[in-house]
């Protein structure tokens, strides 16, 4: 393992010292802690089962699903995140610094052991959906610290457990595991409010994916055609070649139960629309935070808080932006 680790550290050129590839084939092996082994045995888990992780840019929070007894998936945690930039929408183009969105799908060859940022995995980003529309951009990655140009910062202690439930579930036959980044929340309050978003086309398409979710439990598959997503179809000849392209004849396996989701949301959401609900204006410059982590450099300041969420005080990322608030309300 070590000298697979000396190998590839040598070509990436992160570090170069042996003692250096010893710590990190220490970080990378980290055992999940105890106490989630235990809550995983409360809720019907085992280390190995599949795992599943969602992203909420606005409520800077990431979740990890793992599958149960029952088959289903199920919330094992939902981590704080420290940071993430740009601002609600898609990354488009190298340097925009653009945090994802989208669904994405890690293997085990996107655990990065010897990161910059403690440990990380990569998210694959562009898909080839993004790819298709010329989308640009490299290593957007799930990190530590608290500094992100694109990333997800979890800080040291946070990617540190949520590497460990990846790295055994990928352990444990799971092939690839699916992320699943989106602005917020895909909830008819939410929705109402960023109606006016020049991004809310690409929001209602993602929605698709997240209802599936919501709904079943189970991970949706994922296609891409007609330059959006398309899940849980069944396509004549395969999965179609160009996601620019129409997509060919298919069979839908949309529930009964999902299309109902849909359908009460949408009401839910005109409603609130012709009730009056203010359209969200969104104010910041760069990204955000979780609200702990706000109060925490609000008090503390930007080179305490950089103590406390990484080994090696990465510095917070553009601190003053990331202590104003995501988004205002439009009267």
């Amino acid at each position: 393992m070590v000298a697979l680790l000396v190998l590839s550290i040598v070509i990436s050129g992160c570090v170069t010292s042996v003692s250096n590839v010893l710590d990190v084939d220490s970080k990378a092996t980290q055992p999940i802690p105890a106490k989630l082994i235990a809550e995983m045995s409360k809720k019907g888990m085992s280390p190995a089962a599949p795992v599943l992780v969602r992203i909420f840019k606005d409520e800077s929070e990431l979740e990890i699903w793992k599958r149960d007894r029952s088959g289903r998936f199920a919330l094992l945690k939902t981590y704080p995140m420290c940071r993430w930039s740009g601002k609600l929408g898609p990354k488009t183009k190298n340097g925009d610094r653009q945090a994802p969105e989208g669904f994405y799908h890690v293997t085990a060859g996107m655990l990065n052991p010897a990161s910059q940022y403690y440990l990380s995995f990569n998210l694959g980003y562009p898909n080839r959906l993004e790819s298709a529309l010329g989308y640009s951009g490299e290593a957007l990655m799930v990190h530590g610290a608290c500094s992100s140009s694109g990333c997800f910062a979890m800080t040291d202690e946070g990617v540190a457990e949520i590497y460990a439930i990846a790295r055994e579930a990928l352990k444990g036959g799971q092939a690839s595991f699916q992320v699943e980044a989106f602005p917020f929340r895909m909830t008819p309050q939410n929705m109402a409010k960023n109606r006016n978003d020049p991004n809310f086309n690409f929001w209602l398409n993602l929605k698709q994916g997240y209802d599936f979710f919501e709904v079943t439990r189970q991970q949706p598959s994922v296609s891409y055609c007609e330059r959006r997503y398309v899940f849980n179809s069944r396509f004549e000849g395969g999965e179609p070649a160009d996601p620019l392209a129409a997509c060919p004849p298919s069979t839908s396996s949309m529930l009964p139960a999902v299309a109902s989701r849909d359908e009460a949301d949408l009401l839910a959401m005109n409603k609130l629309v012709s009730a009056g609900a203010g359209a969200s204006v969104h104010a910041y410059s760069d990204g955000g935070m979780h609200p702990s982590f706000r109060k925490l450099l609000d008090r503390r300041g930007p080179k305490k808080l950089a103590e406390m969420t990484s080994t090696n005080s990465v510095p917070v990322s553009r601190p003053d932006a990331a202590l104003a608030d995501p988004h205002i309300e439009d009267e």
